[in-house]
């Protein structure tokens, strides 16, 4: 695709795109939310804030007026976070026709719903796609291969995204199962929590190995709940996504884990944080699904416990080892 693709959020992970997709179009538009940012990102060709030490290429032109960074898009690709997605898109003005991806991961609060299913809502979109994997956005700007999925219902718009993105380093895979690839992109940071736990209180592999496995197994369960397939969740956005951010010195919800082993507030944990770790959030929607689907959710349980509720993060470990005993095939 040889036209013009907007994308909306100037983080870490929305400026990695707007590097890695520059090749692949005409013209990126990257939109920013403070002013400040998009002027010092234009004339920089640096984000110094979010990912510093990357230039952005010259056919990326960053804006502070959304409405001017969308205009002619040819696709827009929305990296917000989760909890600004529903006012952006209720906010603009958007051909319904027009493709939009969702690389966000999480869920709404509340609602519970994928990011994808917020922007066909807030916006009246009729072709949303989502695009998910393990992707820290440090490697993904360094030129590090990588390989995502991008997941809708609708094959020709996958098929559209993935022949739009692909290059020499980042590798799209289609999917036509968002419930999957989107449940396994936001759940997967809840178990990285957990995991960040195990870190920082020294409990070692075998312990950060046998949370991947149960955390695996239990957002499994909640798919196949959803209705989502069980394949889509030993993928790219499912397994492949859970190790990364569970085992990953860049990850940022494992890192909330680990600071609140090391006896720091929830609050004081977020306080000190740049970036969005959207497992925080997503913890407590996690945990309102499989209540809303019959599902128990040992692990989403005691991250909400610990988040939300008090629960010290030794205490929350020892209650994951301390349940009924059962046959590893049991829910």
């Amino acid at each position: 695709m040889n036209g013009c693709l907007a994308i909306l959020g100037a983080g870490s992970w929305g400026t990695a795109l707007s590097v890695v997709l520059a090749p692949r179009f005409e013209h990126v538009r990257l939109w920013a939310r403070r002013a400040e940012l998009a002027a010092a990102m234009e004339s920089g060709r640096q984000n110094h804030e979010y990912l510093p030490g990357v230039t952005i290429p010259a056919n990326v032109s960053v804006h502070c007026v959304a409405n001017e960074a969308m205009e002619g898009a040819d696709l827009l690709l929305c990296v917000l976070p989760s909890r600004a997605v529903r006012a952006f898109f209720e906010q603009a003005a958007i051909d319904p026709d027009l493709p939009v991806v969702s690389a966000t991961k999480g869920l709404e609060a509340g609602t519970l719903l994928r990011m994808s299913q917020v922007i066909a809502q807030a916006a009246g979109s009729r072709r949303v796609a989502a695009l998910s994997g393990p992707s820290f956005a440090a490697e993904v700007a360094a030129g590090h291969p990588t390989a995502v999925v991008v997941a809708s219902e609708d094959v020709a718009l996958a098929r559209l995204v993935q022949a739009a993105f692909s290059g020499l380093t980042f590798r799209v895979y289609t999917s036509t199962d968002p419930i999957g690839v989107e449940l396994g992109g936001a759940y997967k940071n809840v178990v990285a929590i957990g995991a960040g736990v195990c870190h920082g209180l020294g409990l070692g592999s075998n312990a950060i190995s046998a949370l991947i496995t149960r955390g695996l197994a239990e957002m499994t369960r909640l798919a196949i709940k959803m209705t989502a397939r069980e394949s889509t969740l030993a993928g790219l956005a499912g397994l492949g996504d859970l190790v990364l951010t569970c085992t990953g010195n860049l990850s940022r919800n494992r890192a909330v884990g680990e600071h609140l082993a090391h006896g720091e507030s929830i609050a004081g944990v977020l306080g000190g944080m740049r970036m969005v770790a959207e497992g925080v959030g997503t913890t407590r929607s996690v945990v309102e699904l499989g209540q809303l689907h019959g599902e128990e959710l040992p692990i989403a349980c005691q991250m909400d416990a610990m988040l939300n509720f008090g629960r010290k993060p030794r205490e929350a470990i020892q209650l994951l080892m301390e349940r009924a005993l059962k046959s590893e095939s049991q829910e």
